[in-house]
């Protein structure tokens, strides 16, 4: 048994003092970069216009983003404001998008009467977009920039 424990010590330690990775410190920028970022200083924030439309969204599978201000929209586990205009008996009349029939299984695919608590808070997955200044600067390319390469 004390040679098992031995081994595992061994692995963990080496393990533990092993380098990070060259291409993994490439990803995320140098040190110096995260090291100038001022504390609690957010970037400089524009308010977002009215309804901008669709915004067209840029890797598979990305949940829609939001066209519209939320500030003091009301998301809470007693409260969704966000349904008033996209719920399905009301989105018609609104001409807001419907929330979809996903938002309304179960996580076993079984359909439920109202929207699933695994879809509720529709901000989790829904974000605002505003235009401010990169805190750290990226290199992300769109699906619509990579097609034609």
């Amino acid at each position: 048994m004390n040679k098992y424990l031995a081994l595992i010590l061994t692995a963990l330690s080496a393990l533990a003092s092993a380098d990070v990775p060259n291409n993994l410190s490439n990803a995320i920028g140098s040190i110096d970069q995260l090291e100038n970022i001022p504390e609690n200083v957010a970037p400089a924030y524009t308010t977002p216009p009215k309804d901008v439309g669709n915004i067209p969204v840029t890797f598979p599978h990305q949940p829609p983003l939001v066209p519209h201000s939320i500030r003091g929209l009301q998301v809470t586990k007693n409260a969704n404001q966000c349904l008033a205009c996209h719920a399905p008996e009301v989105s018609p009349t609104t001409g807001a998008p419907r929330v979809p029939e996903s938002h309304f299984k179960d996580r076993d695919g079984n359909p439920t009467g109202e929207t699933s608590p695994r879809r509720y808070f529709c901000l989790q997955c829904h974000v605002q977009q505003a235009e401010v200044d990169p805190i750290i600067q990226n290199k992300f390319d769109t699906i619509r920039e990579n097609q034609g390469k």
